[in-house]
């Protein structure tokens, strides 16, 4: 995403120029003037690389608004930061974009609205666009980022790490983006699950614009043994933890933070708790804590406004986690997170 002094006034140009120069706030991207950007790692620090892409039809529906569609892109590659215990420093941004997305024009006012968000959301959490590249597609719209960030030299917190007798803590609420998704798809209404139009809401909006826990990063780095952000579905996500860390966990399910529209939805349908379990969109932080550290940890989530909450433990042996429902006996699950493959 730069202009070339050789081509200054084509299509490309003139996008960038209007919609995403001014974005590049940081003295690093060279006002996008150049093929590439610099940055210095801060001094002590290791700089964390991360990469998401989101695709239409894939992560987000083609009539989407552009704000929404833009703050997500970002925001699931913070989350990951988040779960690293690593702020950001900036991001590279990749746009592959047809003239028409389904029965969406992708026009200079859909370029506008998607910059807007993304610059707000950019300054909002100190993640400034240092450059990127821009096509066009035959295809449906996708979106690339990649956020760099920097951790203290030797202190990235990895999915490899978790110990036996360490309790297993959760961030926000679980299952929120799955059921507002099943929503969508099925064209759902309040009513089909007694839920307040309010609720439904609520639902549908945590699986458009996710919320990055980057304020819990530093208590993250300073207590987690282990981590990772939930995108793919909790279960599944925590047993990609185990795997590497050579331990078994135990997941409590009375113990999950559920909203209350998920609740509500639950209790008109239970066997939807396979979808809170698995469904994936969370963004929320996972994470393993020592249980002479988990006072302290959940403190500092207070102090930093960030819902925690521990939801089980960390075992010896190997293989998939026990998952218990509210009853206490083992939930089956057919799946135990999204796959694209």
């Amino acid at each position: 995403m730069s202009i070339d002094r050789e081509t200054t006034g084509s299509g490309e140009d003139r996008l960038i120029a209007r919609h995403f120069a001014p974005l590049a706030t940081h003295p690093g991207a060279l006002g996008l003037t150049d093929d590439v950007a610099l940055l210095t790692p801060p001094d002590g620090c290791e700089l964390v690389l991360e990469t998401d892409a989101i695709v239409a039809g894939m992560h987000f529906f083609a009539d989407d608004p552009p704000a929404s569609i833009a703050r997500k892109a970002l925001r699931i590659n913070l989350s990951d930061l988040a779960a690293k215990g690593t702020r950001p420093l900036g991001f590279l941004l990749s746009l592959a974009l047809p003239r028409r997305s389904g029965d969406v024009t992708v026009d200079d006012p859909w370029l506008a609205a998607f910059a807007a968000a993304l610059g707000a959301d950019a300054k909002a959490y100190g993640c400034p666009l240092l450059g990127g590249d821009t096509v066009a597609s035959p295809g449906p719209v996708m979106i690339s980022v990649t956020v760099i960030g920097a951790v203290p030299t030797g202190t990235l917190v990895k999915r490899r790490g978790a110990r036996p007798g360490d309790r297993l803590v959760v961030t926000g609420t679980i299952g929120d983006a799955a059921l507002g998704l099943l929503m969508r798809l099925e064209r759902a209404g309040a009513g089909d699950f007694d839920l307040a139009e309010a609720e439904r809401a609520h639902l549908l909006s945590r699986y458009l614009e996710p919320c990055p826990r980057n304020a819990l990063a530093e208590a993250v780095r300073t207590h987690a043994t282990a981590g990772m952000d939930v995108s793919d579905g909790l279960v599944g996500d925590l047993a990609k933890l185990c795997a590497v860390s050579g331990v078994t966990a135990i997941v409590e399910t009375a113990r999950l933070p559920l909203s209350e529209a998920a609740r509500r939805v639950l209790a008109a349908a239970p066997e939807l708790l396979a979808t809170v379990l698995a469904g994936g969109d969370d963004y929320e932080i996972l994470c393993t804590v020592a249980p002479e550290r988990l006072a302290s940890f959940l403190a500092a989530a207070a102090q930093a406004g960030v819902p925690a909450t521990e939801i089980g433990e960390i075992l010896v042996g190997q293989g998939a986690p026990r998952v218990l429902g509210p009853d206490g006996h083992p939930v089956a699950l057919d799946r135990a997170s999204f796959s694209h493959f």
